[in-house]
């Protein structure tokens, strides 16, 4: 009864371990490029420029690069994006770097609020689809493949059932 109760622990441990493989991870974006989150040179385009040739979809992250302390990254609503107001933000992080997942569908809009910098342009706005990428987008680093995660689906179906007719 005993070696009963350990394999069905065992397989439902790889069970869970083949579900954790099987998750896909979407693209990243270091925001900025190699300017990375400051006051544009290029004023307000600038980050409206960056978004223009990207899709950005539920589950990709956007990589924050500043030094802690010169700037920061509040998510906002629409209105406080469009008058520079960070007064009472969704969410707040001062210190950098920092990775933000998209994880959900529409606007995002994000701006730091130091004083003289979301209004120099420092303030970025993403729309965000659903559904999977196809292709990299340009300017995105995607974390897998789908030809990897093709890989890591057959692999861990390969010792789910391995497992199967081990434990059962």
């Amino acid at each position: 009864m005993a070696m009963k109760i350990m394999s069905m622990a065992a397989l439902v441990a790889v069970v869970l371990a083949s579900t954790v493989l099987q998750t896909t991870y979407g693209a990243s974006y270091t925001v900025g490029d190699t300017t990375g989150w400051t006051v544009p040179p290029g004023g307000d385009e600038f980050y409206d420029d960056w978004t223009k040739n990207k899709t950005f979809f539920v589950g990709d992250i956007l990589d924050f690069i500043f030094a802690t302390g010169a700037h920061n990254v509040e998510e906002v609503t629409e209105a406080a994006y469009d008058t520079c107001n960070g007064t009472n933000p969704i969410a707040t992080h001062s210190s950098g770097p920092v990775s933000i997942t998209l994880n959900r569908t529409g606007e995002f809009y994000f701006i730091c609020s130091v004083p003289g910098h979301c209004t120099g342009g420092q303030k970025l706005s993403v729309d965000v689809r659903n559904g999977p990428r196809t292709s990299p987008t340009p300017g995105s680093s995607p974390n897998r493949s789908s030809s990897a995660s093709s890989l890591v689906a057959a692999m861990s179906l390969a010792i789910m059932s391995a497992a199967l007719v081990l434990f059962c």
